[in-house]
């Protein structure tokens, strides 16, 4: 369970956000909104990553999957954006079991090239408009806004406070997962997978498990996205993306919420306060990140692992 000290943390860190909007002009409110969604998906890779200890780079392919089930189903088949919400989450789902169960058993390296084919496939194929659906390399644009009970949430202090309880939701879920035995199970298989097995632990089932479940919070964010721009490209999901979260991961902490939410405020936050220096920005950045890596190899907010936490050891 959340110590107090935690509590009080995380209650500031969202108050903070709830209230950030009224102090921002309208860009930085949209910028702010892109980290909360860019927050949940690099959340939902650290599950695979952090807490399963798989090397998935193929991760933007399920929030492209969200993103554009929501797209497609509005735009050519007519569907209400609230309609496509479960479509959109559980589309994702199917397509991590199909792809991870073949190659579940890698490990490594030999995972990581393997994901980051199925990424430039995905992407391939969205561009080549697949069944004539995707819109090509252009994608889709004129995307309707969500509407609940004839109130639509079109503005961008709307799409903000919906990616807010998208990411509280997030946040939510792997509270829950931290405490549970699926959690436990995923903490065992991350130290020693082998060990896992010897006492019982159906190492295929649960490493399935780490990416239905983050899968299914991409493929969540994805609707945000696409509510956000009205429209939806190839560029916004391909190899690149999965490694700004795959990356996002490692510099803020495998594990560690509050070094996922650094490392996305650093990636995607950051760059912007300094864009008026242009492309000596992303020099800038990448020289930063080199100097994080050597000086906090286990990331910004580490977790540490040289004690068992307790609700690990619960039944």
């Amino acid at each position: 369970m959340m110590n107090t000290k935690n509590v009080l943390y995380y209650g500031i860190f969202l108050a903070s956000l709830i209230i950030l909007p009224f102090f921002l002009n309208s860009d930085w409110v949209s910028v702010m909104t892109t980290f909360l969604i860019y927050s949940v998906v690099s959340l939902s890779q650290d599950i695979v990553l952090g807490r399963a200890g798989m090397f998935d780079m193929g991760h933007a392919i399920f929030f492209g999957l969200g993103a554009y089930s929501t797209a497609i189903l509005n735009m050519v088949y007519g569907w209400p954006i609230l309609a496509t919400v479960p479509v959109a989450i559980i589309l994702p789902i199917i397509a991590s079991v199909l792809l991870a169960a073949p190659i579940i058993h890698l490990r490594g390296d030999y995972l990581l090239v393997t994901t980051i084919g199925f990424n430039i496939v995905f992407t391939q194929a969205l561009k080549n408009n697949v069944f004539g659906i995707t819109g090509g390399p252009n994608g889709i644009f004129g995307v309707e806004p969500l509407k609940i009970f004839n109130f639509s949430l079109s503005s961008q202090m709307s799409i903000y406070y919906l990616a807010f309880f998208i990411l509280l939701l997030t946040l939510i879920t792997i509270h829950n997962l931290e405490t549970s035995k699926p959690g436990r199970a995923l903490h065992y298989l991350n130290l020693d997978s082998l060990a896992s097995e010897c006492i019982g632990i159906n190492t295929r089932f649960y490493r399935l498990y780490a990416f239905a479940l983050s899968a299914a919070l991409a493929g969540l964010a994805g609707v945000v996205f696409t509510l956000q721009f009205s429209a939806v490209s190839p560029g916004a999901f391909n190899f690149i993306q999965s490694v700004l979260f795959f990356t996002i991961v490692l510099v803020g902490g495998p594990s560690s919420i509050p070094g996922v939410l650094l490392g996305t405020f650093f990636m995607f936050v950051v760059p912007e306060m300094f864009r008026q220096f242009a492309e000596a920005r992303y020099l800038v950045f990448g020289v930063a990140m080199i100097l994080i890596m050597i000086w906090r190899p286990k990331g910004i907010w580490p977790v540490k692992f040289g004690k068992i936490p307790s609700y690990l050891t619960k039944e």
